[in-house]
């Protein structure tokens, strides 16, 4: 059998894939099955932050498996130690769980929440607000958070104990906040999966006015904004807020998996021994990728990737489409099906995904330009055709 026939027997059905077999891949092209190049405008959903097969990211993955791949949390390990360091230094937060996945991470922040609220205002304060066109994960609680109607019909019931506020309706919030009794917040500065949204800045400082006067816990999901993509390490630090907890993955390893929960000084102690665990989270391999990945976002590093994304926007906008997004997180609001232009542009050498009705576009945060000014020529066309 092919491998596509193979897949279709053995795989369960929940991915509606594309008709392509992506075989090898270097930087910010990969091949199919046929030899076929395309630029990667995916980088695996915002996860292979320096592209495919990148030297220092190889090398540091190589270099711990010939060392150590796997411990459990039994024990110490030096990778998982520096990457808290790194994390935490750079970012002012005081202590950090490891994952394995965005999921992952945002249950770890809700059980923070709620634990915290529990003990400073008592149990009946278990209420998390997120937002409407949000997105936080599939387990049953992360699907309960998620602010999507659609993905709440079939798994029913779900994790009880979450509202759902309008983006940049500060009114709206401030209602949910006096009529319950309220843990925590739950927001993306830019809603990915919802359709590339970015927030209001008043309104993000405006939910962490609220949450300081109600003593509740300020939970940001960098999930897809974090790690650089966004054109700050962290999405939050371009509005000057404070989280208390912060969640992460995709692209904190550059493409193996790992989640991250940083929490604040507020609640640093508030998880005790037993109260969360992970088999494989810290493993030695992803947070030896991590680091190689972290060590490189530097500020000039940083700079390159928002000035990467303000090329994509203009040139997209002179061209007459509208642009959502920050940095190199994109949406385009097409003028045909968002199907139809995924398909041509794979056709002519690019791929790309959607987010709701538009063109998402989440390159490697490494791009070359030429490659870059490439693939936005191909897009170009798609749209325009």
């Amino acid at each position: 059998m092919s491998i596509k026939q193979t897949d279709e027997r053995y795989i369960a059905h929940t991915y509606k894939r594309f008709d392509v077999t992506i075989v090898s891949g270097e930087g910010s092209y990969c091949y199919d099955d046929n030899g076929k190049r395309y630029i990667d405008m995916t980088s695996g959903i915002g996860v292979n932050a320096f592209g495919y097969a990148d030297p220092v990211w190889a090398k540091a993955v190589a270099d711990q498996a010939k060392l150590l791949q796997h411990t459990s949390n039994l024990y110490y390990t030096a990778p998982c130690a520096e990457l808290a360091e790194i994390l935490c230094t750079r970012t002012g937060m005081s202590k950090v769980f490891f994952s394995n996945s965005g999921a992952e991470a945002n249950e770890c922040a809700i059980k923070v929440a709620r634990k915290y609220a529990a003990r400073a205002k008592g149990d009946e304060y278990y209420h998390i607000i997120t937002l409407n066109k949000s997105f936080h994960g599939r387990t049953l609680t992360t699907l309960a958070a998620t602010g999507q109607e659609i993905f709440h019909t079939q798994f029913t019931p779900l994790t009880e104990g979450f509202l759902y506020a309008d983006a940049n309706d500060i009114e709206g919030f401030e209602r949910l906040v006096r009529e319950n009794k309220v843990a925590g917040v739950l927001i993306e500065t830019v809603q990915g999966e919802g359709g590339v949204n970015v927030l209001d800045a008043e309104y993000i400082r405006a939910v962490e006015r609220v949450c300081r006067e109600n003593d509740l816990i300020l939970m940001i999901d960098e999930v897809q904004t974090g790690n650089g993509r966004t054109g700050k390490l962290y999405s939050y630090m371009h509005f000057g807020i404070r989280p208390d907890v912060v969640s992460t993955a995709k692209g904190l390893a550059a493409g193996l998996p790992m989640g991250a929960t940083l929490m604040s000084e507020k609640v640093a102690d508030v998880l005790g021994y037993g109260d969360h665990g992970s088999t494989f989270g810290g493993n030695p391999i992803c947070a030896a990728a991590a680091i190689s990945g972290l060590n490189r976002m530097d500020d000039a590093f940083l700079a390159q990737v928002a000035e990467k994304g303000r090329y994509v926007r203009e040139r997209l906008e002179a061209a007459g489409f509208a642009v959502s997004g920050m940095g190199l997180m994109i949406g385009v609001e097409t003028k045909k099906p968002v199907s139809e232009v995924l398909s041509s542009c794979m056709e002519k050498g690019v791929l790309c995904l959607s987010a709701k009705d538009k063109l998402r576009l989440l390159p490697p945060l490494n791009i070359p330009t030429q490659v870059l000014s490439r693939a936005v020529d191909l897009i170009l066309e798609a749209l325009s055709e």
